[in-house]
């Protein structure tokens, strides 16, 4: 059946946020005296629920929380949220689709209320009919509010498409019974990707081709 319903990741699918998860986090290792990870390294490692990835990294829950953790690591990236942009062709993108008649929802792991100011911010929640992030700053998994956005949606699962740029996008479109395709340009490698079984394409313009076809 025809895509009817797109619902798109945000951080790293639509913002270009990789550089700057990196260096807030190497920031924090530093600080602890730990070893820096490199873009590739962070690409294979990340993961969620980010509380096994900051294990994986070096931090010591025995010595601090993962909560104190993870609320630094977002008051870090908060504060230079101003410095990332969107991935290239994100805006000719939506636009195209929306003016096809694709219905575009966003589902993130972002807090919520930061996610609307941020879409407002970068003038692309103009193309959104849902926009759905999570309640808490401790990304610790998306599928409860992905299977509450799709059924949310007056749509047969058929005619729904999730994009993302990580594993988990993949596992979210898996246990809730919809189609999913991925783009490389994010926060997992394209060889990650294709082992979770997605396809992989390496830029929204061949996303944008593919949903057009």
């Amino acid at each position: 059946m025809k895509i009817k319903h797109i619902i798109w990741d945000y951080n790293g699918t639509l913002l270009n946020d990789v550089e700057l998860c990196v260096e807030v986090i190497n920031e924090m290792l530093s600080i602890r005296n730990k070893k820096l990870i490199s873009v590739t390294d962070y690409r294979e490692v990340f993961d969620f629920p980010v509380k096994d990835y900051y294990q994986k990294v070096g931090f010591d829950f025995s010595k601090e929380s993962f909560e104190e953790i993870g609320q630094n690591f977002i008051d870090r990236y908060n504060q230079r949220i101003n410095q990332t942009y969107l991935q290239k062709n994100v805006l000719e993108t939506l636009s195209n689709l929306g003016q096809k008649g694709f219905i575009q929802h966003i589902l993130s792991a972002r807090l919520e209320n930061e996610l609307i100011i941020e879409t407002k911010f970068f003038n692309i929640n103009r193309y959104f009919d849902k926009i759905m992030g999570l309640n808490n700053n401790y990304a610790t998994s998306k599928l409860e509010n992905g299977i509450k956005l799709i059924n949310s949606i007056d749509a047969e699962k058929s005619e729904i498409i999730l994009i993302g740029d990580t594993t988990h996008d993949c596992e979210v479109a898996h246990e809730a019974g919809i189609k999913a395709i991925a783009v490389s340009h994010g926060h997992h490698s394209c060889e990650r990707l294709q082992k979770c079984g997605f396809e992989v394409y390496k830029d929204l313009k061949e996303i944008e081709a593919f949903l057009l076809k």
